[in-house]
């Protein structure tokens, strides 16, 4: 059974910085893409960054120059670094992984999510 699990969420003030991990179990992503989407109340899920099987990566307007998708495929994890936070960061941060090797910036792209994890931006 394919499970990711994100952890290092919570709360922190603006302007500081977070790392957000996922670990994926049940199978192997290497080959994959992956990505970190985020939910607020009330609001669709939007994409925030991904990464390609090769490394590639895109990220949301909103993050660019602050956030740092990385991936680490001997622990079959994926990362999140999140700097100079704003209180526009909160939500709920969601890993996801996808059957196909390109980023995307769409949700029906990927095929196993996390449960999510909450960031709180304080300001």
């Amino acid at each position: 059974q394919v499970q990711l699990v994100e952890s290092g969420g919570g709360l922190v003030q603006a302007g500081g910085s977070l790392r957000l991990s996922c670990s994926a179990s049940g199978r192997t992503f290497s080959n994959n893409a992956m990505g970190w989407f985020r939910q607020v109340p009330g609001k669709e899920r939007e994409f925030v960054a991904a990464i390609s099987w090769l490394g590639g990566r895109s990220y949301a307007d909103s993050v660019q120059g602050r956030f740092i998708i990385s991936r680490d495929n001997a622990k079959n994890t994926l990362y999140l670094q999140m700097n100079s936070l704003k209180p526009d960061d909160t939500a709920v941060y969601y890993c996801a992984a996808s059957a196909g090797r390109y980023y995307s910036g769409r949700t029906q792209d990927y095929d196993y999510w996390g449960q999510g994890t909450q960031l709180t931006v304080s300001s």
